[in-house]
């Protein structure tokens, strides 16, 4: 959905719209949309500046970083953005620090789809996980480690140690 910034009226502009997204576009590689994303966005035009501010929601469906499960994952994020012409980012030395964190549209078009989109990315996990008490997979069967231990014995020793070990091994 391109806006054309020359064309938002005084009060600006209230958009309430699904925005399908394939998988594909997502930075998480193995998400898969449940629903699509719906975004509620208010946009004005202050000067020459932009204010896109927002919220989106979506459920996906991420595979757990622990113990490979599919689970549902519900987005709700906000955004308060703020665009500034295109002339600005040619003189970026010029700027103040805090310009610097802008965003610039250009052509006098603002792409609301991208805008979207690249909030959507910014909201999902680094490591999605299906519970922050997962316990995984053991490392020595694979089962999934559900209530404590799966039976495996881990022998987790300290190399530095084994001297040790032996010497009262030989002691008894």
């Amino acid at each position: 959905m391109i806006i054309d910034v020359s064309e938002i009226p005084k009060e600006g502009l209230h958009i309430d719209q699904d925005f399908d997204f394939l998988s594909l576009d997502l930075v998480e590689e193995e998400a898969v949309f449940l629903e699509p994303a719906h975004a509620v966005v208010e946009v004005k035009k202050v000067g020459s500046d932009v204010l896109v501010k927002g919220r989106i929601t979506t459920r996906l469906s991420f595979i757990c970083s622990r113990c490979l499960r599919p689970f549902e994952y519900n987005v709700d994020s906000v955004f308060d953005l703020v665009y500034l012409p295109e002339e600005l980012d040619e003189i970026k030395e010029e700027l103040e620090e805090e310009d610097l964190e802008k965003f610039f549209y250009y052509h006098q078009q603002l792409d609301l789809r991208e805008v979207v989109l690249e909030q959507l990315n910014l909201s999902l996990p680094l490591r999605p996980l299906c519970s922050e008490g997962c316990e995984g997979l053991c490392p020595v069967c694979g089962q999934l480690i559900q209530n404590g231990r799966c039976g495996c014995e881990i022998k987790e020793s300290d190399p530095r140690l084994e001297k040790l070990k032996s010497f009262l091994r030989d002691k008894k």
